[in-house]
């Protein structure tokens, strides 16, 4: 066996963060079992100590970076590592916004209920983890099925609630039937590669024929689309959004879909033989790549003008960054990975910040509308302010975070464009479209808190203590990435580097 390919026994120092995790779902349910009721803010509590741990064991484990575990099944590299801090931050912020809401449980004295609910968050961070480690077509499966039947239980979590219940269903029906596809194009991959490691994968797939190559491919984009949100796989996200629990909502808009992005990149570009290169950027995959960035980009900010509904809304924005990100994976580039790192690192503390703020307000009984804000700068100022922040930075306005996320993705678009031809240079412009008319959604909301009269009789709001606390950290994070970037650009060039394969 080769020297970086570790045997089941040598992968388990390695492994400590997915193992702290997985412990931690068996405690926090044993702690709900056994204790009595009001224990909500103990078992969160303790969540968010389990991930930090998580957090402690990936810094602590990193010296065995560059690593294969389990005889190649899973990587341990700087580029999961990466992901992995930013899973387990998102998924402690969800768990510290869900103390104080309605939406969680049927009472605060319903412990059963939220102890399953922070078992569950664990474990999905648990497979997120797994899904940015996995460079197997077993571990690439089992790692996506393994998340998606928990976001199928977390979206159904409000069972008092029928719009849960149908967006669990609705996740569900879409999931199988993604998910079948992609198991089918795996059977063609082993078929063609005889092997399930992905870079043996990579290299069957440029001798393969085209046509065959085309629907292996095609069928595995399903799986990959439908957890990235990208057209024409978006479907479920807004009705999933709208009828999730809030805080299962922010969580469903960051984790799953960064752990998506991490899998693709290691599927098409990661290791010894990058898979979009190799097929050329004019008329392989990455033209096929850079067609589904524009037209999730275009569709989801498109779709996102008519909308009422602050969830929906936000789901069709996540939609349309999705497109954003995907033209990273369509470059082919060390530059355009580190663009999709740098930009995952900050769309995870605006996009988390602007639901925060959903959550916040559903909680005080605002309503989950535009039109329900109305009057809320005066109303509640703080965190009207830190909403509108957070827009603008998803809008990419300078000087927030969005403006760097969208301007490293950018100029690697354009910095593409130099040898790949006017593909690239059309993407880029497009992109910048589609900010302007991103923009006009953004603002639109910050106008009615301010412009706007207030309901009759509506008086100031006042939020949680807890909430008020997330959503001026989350803001001032995005502030301080757009202003002082080069501590995450740093953290992004350092863990750049993944696992090359065999």
């Amino acid at each position: 066996m080769l020297s970086n390919v570790l045997s089941n026994g040598a992968s388990l120092r390695p492994f400590a963060p997915e193992l702290v995790l997985g412990i931690g779902v068996l405690v926090v349910l044993l702690v709900g079992l056994v204790g009595k009721g009001g224990s909500r803010g103990l078992l969160l509590g303790l969540t968010v100590a389990i991930l930090a741990g998580a957090a402690v064991a990936t810094a602590v484990t990193r010296d065995e970076a560059t690593r294969a575990l389990f005889g190649g099944l899973l990587a341990r590299d700087g580029f999961g590592d990466y992901f992995k801090f930013l899973f387990v931050a998102a998924a402690a912020l969800v768990a510290l916004a869900s103390v104080s809401t309605d939406e969680i449980g049927a009472g605060p004295s319903d412990d059963r209920a939220v102890a399953e609910y922070a078992a569950l968050l664990l474990a999905a961070a648990l497979g997120a983890a797994l899904m940015a480690s996995a460079t197997d077509l077993l571990t690439a499966y089992l790692s996506l099925e393994f998340i998606s039947i928990l976001s199928y239980v977390l979206a159904a979590f409000s069972p008092q609630r029928p719009r849960s219940a149908e967006a669990g269903l609705k996740y569900a029906i879409y999931g199988g039937v993604a998910t079948g596809a992609m198991l089918y194009g795996f059977s063609l991959l082993y078929g063609l590669a005889a092997s399930t490691e992905l870079n043996a994968v990579r290299v069957a797939l440029t001798a393969a024929p085209p046509l065959v190559a085309g629907t292996a491919l095609a069928l595995c984009l399903a799986g990959f689309g439908f957890k990235l949100a990208i057209v024409p796989f978006h479907m479920w996200c807004p009705d999933v959004y709208q009828g999730a629990p809030t805080p299962v909502a922010a969580f469903f808009s960051v984790v799953p879909k960064a752990a998506g992005f991490a899998l693709a990149y290691r599927f098409l570009l990661g290791g010894a033989a990058p898979l979009v290169p190799a097929l050329g950027p004019a008329t392989g995959w990455a033209a096929v790549l850079a067609a589904l960035a524009a037209a999730t980009m275009t569709l989801g900010n498109l779709a996102a003008l008519g909308q009422r509904n602050l969830k929906r809304l936000l789901a069709y924005s996540s939609i349309a960054h999705a497109g954003t990100m995907t033209m990273a994976l369509a470059l082919g580039t060390e530059s355009g990975a580190r663009a999709l790192m740098l930009y995952a690192g900050i769309y995870l503390f605006m996009n988390l910040a602007a639901f925060l703020a959903v959550v916040a307000f559903i909680h005080r009984g605002v309503g989950e509308t535009v039109d329900d804000l109305a009057g809320l700068g005066r109303r509640a100022p703080l965190p009207a302010l830190c909403l509108t922040l957070a827009l603008f930075s998803l809008a990419g306005l300078p000087p927030f975070g969005g403006f760097v996320a969208k301007f490293a993705i950018i100029s690697a678009t354009i910095e593409r464009g130099a040898t790949g031809g006017g593909l690239y240079f059309g993407l880029a412009a497009l992109a910048v479209l589609n900010t302007v008319v991103a923009l006009y959604y953004y603002a639109r909301v910050a106008k009615v808190m301010y412009f706007d009269l207030p309901r009759e009789g509506a008086g100031p709001v006042r939020l949680a203590p807890i909430h008020v606390g997330l959503l001026g950290a989350t803001t001032l994070a995005v502030i301080a990435l757009g202003i002082y970037v080069p501590p995450l650009s740093s953290l992004v060039a350092a863990s750049a580097g993944g696992w090359a394969g065999r």
